[in-house]
């Protein structure tokens, strides 16, 4: 793990790649439900909201332990933390659309909603993307400069506490996926001992059979 003064704001890079392929993903997951397969819409639906529910809550943190610091601390950069929480709420627009649209979608799995769901994720795609790209260009040297390392630290704290037991190995595993080496050994090592003996003899597997069921042959 790296041994900082200041917050390791890459932690943040990492967690926003699992936001960007998951979002990238859902509308070719959606699109590729055959007509009237409610059993496989109500699937992709689960993890549509899965996304919805996890995005909500890292905005949330960001809302509730971030923005506010840097408003006291870097008052100069006012003008571009309130366009991340303006950010933010064309981010929530986008995924109040896409709620809205999942029932009738799961309920008969119709051509023309489906369509129009897939139409909503990628205009969600859009508005996410342009966040994340100006939040990890602009805002974590910010953050690097104007929140302790245990202000930080607090900010991924709070992530893990609202994860079901359940689904820990999945959201490990998620992070994991397109962790590089290095990135890897840093999230393992916040894991505690137990936990890291769990993935090794159960949670990759279970991660890797939860990705093939729901992804299947569309990647």
């Amino acid at each position: 793990m790296p041994v900082t003064t200041t917050p390791y704001t890459h932690e943040m890079v990492i967690i926003h790649r699992v936001f960007r392929r998951e979002a990238a993903l859902l509308p070719r997951l959606v699109d590729g439900v055959p007509t009237g397969d409610t059993v496989r819409a109500a699937r992709i639906a689960a993890a549509v909201r899965e996304y919805v529910g996890g995005l909500h809550h890292h905005h949330g943190l960001e809302d509730e332990l971030i923005w506010p610091k840097l408003h006291q601390r870097a008052r100069l950069y006012d003008e571009l933390i309130d366009r991340m929480a303006a950010q933010h709420a064309r981010l929530d627009g986008t995924l109040k659309v896409i709620e809205a649209m999942l029932p009738r979608w799961e309920a008969a799995g119709a051509d023309h909603v489906r369509a129009a769901l897939v139409e909503a994720l990628q205009d969600h795609v859009c508005v996410l993307t342009e966040h994340l790209d100006d939040e990890e260009a602009q805002v974590l040297p910010l953050i690097a400069d104007h929140l302790t390392v245990d202000e930080w630290d607090e900010v991924g704290r709070r992530g893990l506490e609202t994860i079901p037991k359940s689904k820990v190995m999945l959201a490990l595993g998620a992070i994991l996926e397109d962790a590089d080496p290095d990135e890897q050994r840093y999230f393992l090592g916040k894991v505690p001992g137990p936990g890291r003996l769990l993935w090794q003899l159960v949670g990759r597997r279970q991660y890797r059979r939860y990705v093939g069921e729901l992804r299947g042959a569309t990647v």
